[in-house]
């Protein structure tokens, strides 16, 4: 795991090693650029795979030049299928695949490639440069075009100077706690979206994106559950397998929940030799899952290794966040997972994650709202509408927040989009044109829960839960993979009947039987207290001062599009505990801090 640079801008090389520097967490073994005619090309590596310099970047091979970030996972195979057609390899790395790969296969190679990886090759011969997002958008990738110019980067702040925020960003952040693609903070930087590849021809200075890979509209198979639970385990243990590719010490994070303890129970299967687990805890119970991580450990006999954490821990790292997010991001669980990797970058270089598993088996708890709901979101809305009246709810004992917003929410495709959007609740005009790049999940599937799944994979999954994971582990140069985020995985949990992973009172059940296998059922059917902090708690006690002086009248009158007579009420009704709006509070102390970090007004 990497960073990369590529520009066409004629910046001196003592900017663009600044501009590198600015990231050097992303690469601490080894930083290069490259003049290559017109082009600067640079590279930030984190030695995995083949820790020999001739494996450094940019890499040259004839004619082509690549800047890399990421793994490919099944390299080895694409490597014997290159040596068949007689092609010669001076390395043992996977980058000398993907480049050589594409020299055989042009585009095509993205067909083949199952990984997590951002990249850019320069064909000198062609004048033209190919560049490509891994399905899911694992790996980060940013652009800055305008009049041809052009910059591309793993992370935005090297491409921030002189640049404009980006306001309409800024009421997307509000409204989700992050920033989706292809939007950015900054005017006329974008993300690639996922799945997609980015051709720019330097002779006509004109450039095109293309979508490679995508959801498709699912067809359900007829095939017996234990028979799918078959082959889901073997294709878990396969994409596990394929991510213990390492020259590098491996690990694999623990925590209380099924998913991180399925994988790091098949790893341990695996694995010649006992795997390294790592998890966190807190000393107030109420958060805190290391006591079943460490029996999981126990029972896989893993190497385990459970850190402590107090709430000062925490504090310290809020500072830690604005560096490394350099994009507003207010998924307040990144300081924990900053804390997690703080730990684990002392022993590995490498560690897998769960991260993934409750998208494609309905892990989460809207997943079960959802469910509970959709009997009263079939009512008309005119009938649901009469019966949203308070007085009425609570004659029937039914005055709940979610039974509210579904009967006063119009249509299914609404009620979904509430949970991972806030719908301009803070602003003074609602705005969602980022929604437009985000319909299809409305087609994909009839299947209520589906739909959402679909969407929790294409706007959270990328946007929220890729990019926390990604900083968090960059900013301490650890490499974290996640095997449920394989594609392969994904396309094969959407194929298999609803009722194989959801059932009432027991989500995700196909995992839930497979990891019986491992770990008694018993020791980890237990509630899932997930990765949180008390944010909360603090913003009224600890943290009070903190907080209030950082969302002052000044920085407030700052923020474009936002309702600050709103604002202030609910600051006023948080702090003086008649409601609690931590998501809120938290999302503009994170946009005050970002605001402070980067200089914008």
């Amino acid at each position: 795991m990497c960073g990369i640079y590529l520009t066409n801008i004629p910046f001196e090389e003592n900017l663009v090693k600044e501009k590198l520097d600015s990231i050097s967490f992303r690469g601490p073994d080894y930083t290069d650029i490259k003049k290559v005619n017109n082009l600067t090309l640079g590279h930030l590596r984190l030695s995995i795979l083949d820790l020999d310099a001739r494996s450094h970047q940019p890499m040259i091979h004839e004619n082509l030049h690549i800047v890399f970030n990421g793994e490919i996972y099944n390299y080895k195979d694409i490597k014997d299928e290159l040596l068949k057609k007689g092609h010669n390899f001076k390395t043992e790395s996977d980058t000398e695949v993907l480049l050589i790969g594409y020299k055989e296969w042009g585009e095509g190679i993205l067909q083949k490639i199952n990984g997590m990886f951002a990249f850019c090759i320069y064909n000198t011969k062609s004048n033209t440069i190919f560049s490509a997002r891994d399905r899911l958008g694992v790996k980060p990738f940013y652009y800055y075009w305008k009049d041809a110019q052009f910059e591309i980067c793993s992370q935005i702040r090297p491409l921030l100077k002189n640049k404009k925020i980006n306001e309409e960003a800024v009421s997307m952040f509000l409204d989700c706690k992050f920033i989706p693609s292809p939007y950015t903070i900054a005017e006329n930087v974008h993300k690639l979206p996922p799945g997609n590849f980015m051709k720019i021809d330097l002779n006509s200075k004109e450039f095109v994106i293309k979508e490679y890979w995508n959801l498709d509209y699912v067809k359900t198979r007829n095939i017996p559950y234990e028979d799918a639970k078959i082959e889901l385990h073997d294709l878990l243990i396969d994409a596990v397998k394929i991510r213990l590719q390492s020259d590098v010490p491996i690990g694999s994070f623990l925590s209380g929940g099924i998913d991180s303890a399925l994988i790091s129970s098949i790893a341990a299967k695996v694995s010649d030799t006992p795997i390294n687990t790592f998890s966190i805890g807190f000393k107030d119970p109420e958060y805190d899952e290391s006591k079943i991580a460490e029996q999981y450990a126990k029972i896989i006999g893993s190497n385990h290794k459970t850190t402590i954490c107090s709430t000062e821990d925490i504090f310290k790292l809020i500072p830690k966040l604005v560096e490394v997010y350099d994009e507003p991001f207010a998924d307040s669980s990144a300081l924990p997972s900053l804390l997690l990797n703080s730990v684990t970058t002392e022993h590995v270089t490498v560690a897998l994650s769960g991260d993934g598993g409750d998208e494609s088996f309905m892990g989460y708890h809207h997943f079960e709202s959802l469910d509970r709901n959709e009997t009263i979101m079939n009512i008309p809305y005119g009938i649901r509408k009469f019966l949203s009246k308070p007085a009425l709810l609570s004659f029937f004992g039914l005055n709940s927040h979610r039974v509210r917003n579904a009967l006063n929410t119009k249509t299914k495709n609404d009620f979904i989009e509430n949970i991972f959007s806030r719908k301009g609740f803070l602003l003074k005009e609602k705005k969602q044109e980022y929604m437009k790049y985000y319909q299809g999940y409305k087609k994909w599937s009839s299947n209520f829960l589906q739909k959402a799944a679909d969407l929790n994979i294409k706007l959270w999954l990328e946007n929220d839960s890729n990019a926390k994971v990604d900083r968090a582990s960059m900013a301490y140069s650890v490499e974290v993979r996640s095997p449920f985020i394989d594609f392969r995985v994904i396309e094969f949990a959407r194929s298999l009947p609803m009722s194989y992973r959801y059932e009432k009172g027991r989500q995700k059940k196909i995992l839930r039987d497979i990891l019986k296998e491992y770990i008694p059922e018993e020791v980890f059917d237990q509630p899932k207290k997930g990765f949180a902090v008390p944010i909360g708690d603090w913003m009224r006690s600890e943290l009070k001062e903190e907080f209030l002086s950082a969302l002052n009248d000044d920085f407030l009158n700052k923020v474009p599009n936002l309702n600050i007579e709103k604002f202030k009420k609910i600051l006023n009704e948080h702090m003086s505990k008649r409601h609690d709006h931590t998501e809120n509070i938290w999302k503009l102390y994170v946009l005050s801090k970002w605001y402070n970090e980067f200089g914008f007004r």
